[in-house]
């Protein structure tokens, strides 16, 4: 929707982020991953335990492992939701400055906000006074520039969030000003700084194991926030090499945008980019819950427009491997096109297997005749392995199955392409050699 303060689509969009009681605690319609809901910050360590004992399993049985953690179980989802909410509002109060400097419609990373001009509607709106606005550049690396984008407008929240007067933006609806971090008092801040600090933990294992971590991607609704955390341990970690791997859901309409910020931060600030994309799995939680309250639907209308957004997402890091050499991509993919498009592009880019920069990911138990043909062919190529009780990992592997309906289809195919083989090979009479 169009950023302009009197667009009804905007309104809509952040009652994505607003605390909703029906989908606290809320599992059905997830048929591809788990979320964790809890009420303590106890059980956050627990988890944290389990996610070091998943790291040292990793590195103790493959070379160059990964392992997955997810920040439901890292934070309160409340807390998550919350914070979503700011970064979503902040980003929304840029568009709408963007769209009354004439820039709405271009891409996102295009637009720049004059400083000057800035500093005058700041003022006009009643926020800040001129003279604190330019307050808010001194020390920033924005401070020798003459226009704000959307990177420089994040950086600046870092440092709004530690300032002890609130910070007003315009509500949508109302006209009125009211605080940006309503939500966001100490205990909010405390959440903050532990679930950095378990991160923390859990990459400094994670380096020293030789493994690497994948932060698994969730509902749109807490999103932000997780990206935002990701990033934050990405720029302490990923100095030398991706460490720490964000994940990106491309069926999401929003996927290039993030894919294309974060890689232009890297830029900014020397980091290596690790990124997982998928398709997602969340579909008809999310459809569900947009319908109930009353916002855009976050999901591509096809899963056709879905299969674009991926392919044109994993172009442009696959681009940004060949030029700069300071990306890593997981394909986790179990789409046999999308495999043949990361081959074919990997071939006209000059990016060799051996480099480890790209690499492919299937579920244990599916998808077999992609994993073992990829392997070897001397591509570096990932089994996905739920790690838990077997309890807890039973009912994870049978949602999973029913994800990929048509994946008993594809075990028929593999069947009959291997007694093909074995007859091939028998009427040659060479049985047990190639």
């Amino acid at each position: 929707p169009s950023p302009s303060s009197s667009t009804p689509g905007a309104e809509q969009k952040e009652k994505q982020y607003r605390a909703h009681q029906g989908f606290g605690d809320h599992h059905g319609g997830v048929t591809g991953a788990h979320t964790y809901f809890y009420a303590d910050e106890a059980r956050c360590d627990q988890h944290m335990e389990t996610f070091l004992h998943c790291i040292d399993a990793s590195s103790g049985s493959s070379e160059d492992g990964f392992s997955a953690i997810k920040l439901t179980a890292l934070a309160r989802p409340q807390f998550l939701v919350q914070f979503s909410e700011v970064l979503v509002k902040w980003r929304r109060f840029f568009l709408q400055m963007a769209a009354e400097q004439g820039q709405a419609g271009q891409a996102v990373l295009e637009m720049k906000l004059e400083v000057e001009k800035l500093q005058e509607a700041l003022a006009n709106l009643g926020i800040v006074t001129k003279a604190e606005s330019q307050e808010w550049f001194v020390g920033e690396s924005l401070g020798t520039s003459s226009t704000v984008d959307l990177l420089d407008w994040n950086s600046l929240l870092d440092s709004r969030t530690k300032i002890s007067k609130p910070l007003l933006i315009p509500n949508r609806q109302t006209g009125q000003l009211e605080p940006l971090l309503s939500h966001f008092g100490e205990e909010e801040d405390l959440q903050m700084k532990r679930v950095l600090q378990r991160m923390d933990i859990l990459a400094k294992r994670a380096m020293e194991k030789g493994v690497r971590l994948m932060v698994d991607a969730e509902q749109s609704y807490f999103q932000p926030a997780i990206s935002r955390l990701t990033v934050e341990t990405q720029r302490r970690f990923n100095r030398n090499q991706a460490v720490i791997f964000n994940t990106y859901q491309c069926y999401l309409r929003e996927a290039y945008d993030n894919v294309t910020g974060d890689v232009e931060l890297s830029h900014r600030e020397g980091w290596h980019f690790g990124s997982k994309l998928v398709r997602g799995a969340y579909m008809e939680q999310e459809r569900e819950r947009a319908a109930q309250m009353g916002y855009e639907d976050p999901i591509n209308p096809t899963y056709e427009k879905t299969n674009e957004m991926y392919h044109r997402c994993l172009d442009y890091v696959l681009e940004e491997i060949k030029h700069r050499r300071k990306a890593s991509v997981m394909v986790a993919s179990h789409n046999e096109d999308t495999v043949k498009f990361t081959l074919r592009r990997m071939m006209e880019l000059g990016i060799h297997p051996s480099e480890k920069k790209v690499c492919f990911g299937q579920l244990l138990g599916m998808c077999d005749q992609i994993t073992f043909p990829l392997g070897q062919a001397g591509f570096p190529v990932y089994k996905y392995v739920p790690y838990g009780p077997v309890n807890e990992v039973l009912p994870y592997l049978s949602r999973r199955a029913q994800e990929n309906r048509g994946f008993m289809q594809r075990a028929n195919r593999e069947r009959d392409l291997l007694w093909k083989e074995v007859k091939r090979r028998f009427l040659a009479g060479n049985l047990f050699s190639p």
